[in-house]
């Protein structure tokens, strides 16, 4: 479990290198559930149906179960601690609002990911509206599920989101590899921050767990990535999930309409 002394030392160097680490962040409990959920969102065809949903952006109508739906995702995304780290000025601030929930699940022989970033904002709108991505290791990380690796600084780079895509998932100067992490760790990434999941050299026989969250600091419109973001939305408010303190959470007015990825050939 990490220290509150050591969350506070790496929020001191977040606005220069762009993440921070939280070794076994999770509630052991919490995580047993977590798994749970991921296994039935991937086995039970949910996920496959929110990718076909948000590769056919004519239909809009969301499926049946979006994530929030599922009881311990919908705790994870109103998870106190991490509500009250991204409220941090070095984070967020104050007032947040919920972008998306991602849950997945992959075999650790899978391959990776090129070289990319997930901010939402255009290139060249600068940095002034920070967005934060919750990259939340359900199962840990290991040498063979293979690797988180990001490239501290990069966040303050005006480029797009495929800017590096070339390299693959080739090594950088400066990079850090993160492949050792105990169950229920969390790494919080400016999402402007470029990274890469990187295949083991040796994977193990498992599953690598991932569910990622994002938030992003209102003041701005941001574009949704799913096309029934508003159901998303609505499945938060249904279940109660708004909180006091953070009332702009959920609000759908911090977003513009939803507009389709321009995909490039295969």
């Amino acid at each position: 479990m990490v220290s509150v002394e050591a969350v506070d030392l790496q929020l001191q160097y977040f606005p220069e290198r762009g993440f921070l680490v939280l070794p076994g962040w999770l509630p052991p409990v919490l995580v047993d559930r977590l798994a749970g959920e991921v296994d039935f969102w991937v086995d039970a065809g949910w996920r496959q149906r929110s990718i076909d949903a948000s590769l056919r952006p004519a239909d809009t109508a969301a499926p049946r179960v979006v994530e929030l739906d599922l009881e311990a995702h919908g705790e994870l995304a109103v998870h106190p601690p991490l509500l009250d780290l991204l409220s941090r000025a070095e984070l967020l601030g104050d007032s947040f609002v919920f972008h998306h929930l991602h849950s997945d699940r992959r075999p650790c022989a899978g391959g990776g990911k090129s070289w990319h970033h997930d901010y939402e904002q255009p290139t060249g709108g600068g940095r002034r509206h920070p967005m934060v991505h919750a990259l939340h290791y359900i199962r840990g990380l290991r040498p063979g599920t293979g690797s988180l690796v990001v490239l501290p600084g990069s966040h303050r780079e005006r480029l797009g989101k495929q800017a590096r895509g070339h390299l693959g998932t080739g090594a950088i100067p400066g990079e850090v590899l993160i492949d050792d992490l105990p169950p229920g760790s969390t790494v919080l990434l400016h999402s402007a921050l470029f990274h890469t999941r990187r295949a083991p050299a040796a994977p193990e026989a498992g599953q690598r767990y991932m569910i990622d969250a994002s938030y992003c600091r209102t003041g701005t419109l941001w574009p949704p990535v799913k096309p029934y973001w508003r159901q998303i939305l609505a499945a938060a408010h249904r279940r109660g999930l708004t909180r006091d303190r953070w009332p702009e959470l959920f609000a759908a007015r911090h977003f513009t309409e939803y507009v389709p990825a321009v995909r490039t050939g295969a």
